[in-house]
């Protein structure tokens, strides 16, 4: 299976989403398809062997609208085409606009000479100029046998012209709704208008990161600075970065110190120092010394484009929340069609007056202009732009819509220990050998166990090879056991290294070391116990400091409802002393890597939605198994993280970020269904009884879309602590 994302052209309404969406759907080899109405693209999940992303194309262009590859498309043109149909609608709606204000007020005049010929060449203007868009439309529409809110449009508008017309040349002196035609199209047009200015503000933020890429690059060419355009660097290139400009893409520093502002990609204002072997990343700032940099990524696989790459198709994905809306959606304009039938028959039938079948039109007018599935179909969408938007600016990467909405009903947080509530670069603090505390024997059991712990990437590893003061020697047989330990041979001698209970398991006896090991635990001290063929020969003591400001987030999860848990492989005595250093109560020692996962799944089985935090690696587990999992990523890493949820800064501020997020994401878009369907619920009814005149019904029709959108553009300003 793979996944093409068509930008989409040609859609007005929701309901035009909901026939681009069954068309692609019934498509052979499609698997999936998701189309977002806000941000004009279609996700579609199709069997390469079937079909292609040209044959979809095909499926989008035979339902009578336009499609093409993102990257077939000059961006700048198509910024420049959606500016200039944003000034043509309001070019309509100054004529349209025009026109009501000299319709209006001769309508009301007594009746002259010429009064009927003058109000039909005006309103006749009006509905071919403005009317244009909404005929072409509905005729589209209706000739592959669909329906959208065009058709409801046009109809609506054409019902009060055309009645005028008969009415003047056969009843001459009767009351002609001319004003009410020309109005309707006006107050359409100003609200279809407001809705594409405010639709275009939605992907700001995706449009300020993609602004974020320099142009050029000066280049190291035989010992010559040559300015050239980014898009021709090739990996390997060297290149200049001076005080005040962009680092040109992702790379390795070669020469130079500085301090990098890092906060356009992670959302963290510190500077981070960089000095040779650093890793920098494409876009962000050089604050301080001159840096020569050696190009590793470029083009799409730079960070800054893989961030792009994944808040696209996050703001493209649907969340579960919107599925009733979809299935509204789709039966919403032939079911408007039918009331508006029911009501012109009903009033025609049963009206009372001299002109009953006049308010009958004028009835069903109002039903037909009243009913907004456009509001139903962009309360989600726009929501999940701004919001995916705004997660991206503070370095939260979210892949999907889903992920975005249980963010907001998340009820436990699960975290990591080790680089995720601690820095995870734990340093020896002290080595204990049991045949003498000289400093000789220390370095002996120091460095046997750095021969075993060279060729392993975890953290305490790390740290345990670091201390050695010589190369450790090569051993043979290494063997790694996750979570435990590890184990090799060394000149014929089986070396291991690892927790005290894999040790036991092993039948090793740590006889009077078990006190000093006890007494370092109780420090908040990892210990590693070092063996050799069976016997104990010592104990390395490691120590993680927590991150900064790790209670005072751990704090803000508490004060949002969240029980907040650790879970660990480190042993009880170490994870209790970590856990009250963060202020935490509920801890889970002594797990391994593939337990994570089951003790995840105990608490959903309670019925709790959880978040489990983790560096992306040896808990995948874990995150695959939670209803969301965070991982804590690198920047230049950031693509690959597991997890539907990327942190790019590594700090954990940003869990409390993320979930205020969803919350605030989530909340707006209940707030946008509950209007948008609110306002059908309340407004069709008195549409249906006569209460409300056609050009009311048009203005407010028009209103609930553009509020929709606007509420969701409040969630820019939402604070994510």
């Amino acid at each position: 299976m793979k996944t093409a994302r068509l930008k989409l052209a040609g859609m007005h309404c929701a309901g035009c989403a909901a026939n681009i969406e069954r068309a692609l759907r019934s498509a052979k080899g499609v698997a999936a398809a998701n189309v977002n109405f806000a941000a004009e693209t279609a996700q579609v999940q199709y069997d390469e062997e079937e079909t292609s992303s040209a044959d979809l194309i095909a499926v989008v262009e035979d339902a009578g609208y336009e499609a093409a590859l993102p990257e077939d498309l000059d961006q700048e043109a198509e910024a420049l085409k959606r500016e200039r149909e944003i000034a043509g609608q309001w070019h309509l709606v100054v004529l349209g606009a025009a026109a009501s204000a000299i319709l209006m007020p001769v309508s009301m005049m007594p009746a002259f000479a010429g009064q009927g010929a003058l109000l039909l060449v005006v309103a006749t203007v009006v509905q071919v100029v403005l009317g244009r868009q909404f005929y072409v439309n509905s005729w589209a529409a209706l000739r592959r046998l669909t329906t959208n809110m065009d058709v409801l449009i046009a109809l609506g508008s054409s019902a009060a012209y055309l009645y005028s017309l008969a009415a003047m040349l056969r009843r001459p002196g009767s009351h002609l709704y001319f004003d009410t035609a020309a109005m309707i199209l006006t107050l359409i047009t100003l609200g279809r208008f407001l809705e594409m200015r405010a639709r275009g503000q939605t992907s700001a933020a995706l449009l300020t990161l993609l602004d974020l890429a320099p142009r050029t690059a000066r280049v190291v060419q035989e010992g010559d600075e040559v300015e050239v355009p980014v898009s021709e660097l090739v990996v390997g290139d060297e290149f200049i970065v001076r005080p005040g400009e962009q680092v040109a893409t992702d790379g390795v520093v070669v020469s130079g110190a500085s301090a990098v502002d890092e906060a356009m990609i992670s959302g963290e204002s510190v500077p981070v120092a960089k000095g040779e072997g650093d890793e920098v990343i494409g876009a962000t700032v050089n604050r301080e010394g001159v840096l020569r940099v050696r190009a590793t990524r470029v083009g799409q696989e730079t960070a800054l484009q893989q961030i792009v790459l994944l808040v696209t198709e996050a703001q493209g994905s649907k969340p579960p929340i919107q599925r009733l809306a979809d299935r509204v959606s789709a039966i919403f304009v032939p079911a408007i069609l039918a009331l508006a039938t029911l009501t012109l028959v009903l009033w025609g039938v049963l009206g009372r007056g001299e002109a009953p079948w006049t308010t009958a039109l004028l009835n069903a007018t109002a039903v037909l202009l009243i009913a907004c599935p456009c509001a139903l179909g962009l309360a989600t969408p726009t929501a999940v732009m701004v919001g995916t938007g705004l997660g991206a600016r503070h370095g939260i990467l979210i892949r999907d819509a889903a992920a975005l909405e249980t963010l907001g009903r998340v009820q436990v947080v699960v975290l990591d220990k080790t680089g995720t509530i601690t820095e995870g670069r734990p340093q020896v603090t002290e080595v204990i050998a049991r045949a003498g505390q000289s400093e000789s024997e220390r370095q002996k059991v120091l460095c046997l166990a750095a021969a075993a712990e060279k060729s392993s990437e975890h953290p305490l590893a790390r740290a345990i090879v670091a201390a050695c003061p010589d190369t450790p020697p090569e051993v043979t047989e290494f063997r790694a056991i996750p979570g435990r330990g590890v184990e090799a041979s060394l000149d014929g001698q089986r070396v291991l290294v690892g927790s005290a209970s894999m040790l036991r398991e092993q039948g090793v006896e740590l006889g009077d070391l078990e006190a000093e090991r006890l007494r370092l635990e109780a420090e908040g001290k990892t210990v590693s116990v070092v063996v050799g063929d069976g016997a104990a020969l010592g104990l390395i003591a490691l120590l993680d400091t927590l991150k900064p400001g790790t209670r005072e987030v751990l704090a803000g999860l508490k004060g949002l409802g969240v029980r907040v848990m650790m879970v660990t492989g480190d042993n009880e005595a170490t994870a209790q002393a970590i856990a009250r250093q963060a202020g935490i109560e509920e801890v889970l020692a002594g797990v391994r890597p593939e337990d994570k996962a089951q003790r995840v799944a105990d608490l959903q089985e309670q019925g709790l939605a959880v978040a489990m935090v983790g560096d992306g690696i040896n808990d995948a587990p874990a995150l695959a198994q939670a209803d969301v999992g965070i991982a804590l990523g690198t920047g230049t890493d950031v693509a690959m993280q597991t997890g539907e949820v990327t942190l790019i800064s590594g700090d954990l501020q940003g869990v409390l970020r993320a979930l205020n997020l969803g919350r605030a994401t989530l909340r707006h878009i209940r707030q946008n269904l509950g209007w948008a369907f609110g306002y059908n619920v309340v407004a069709i009814p008195p549409a249906a009884l006569g209460l409300l005149n056609p050009v009311i019904a048009a203005a407010a029709m028009a209103a609930s879309s553009v509020s929709v959108v606007g509420n969701s553009l409040r969630l820019r300003r939402v604070r994510l602590g």
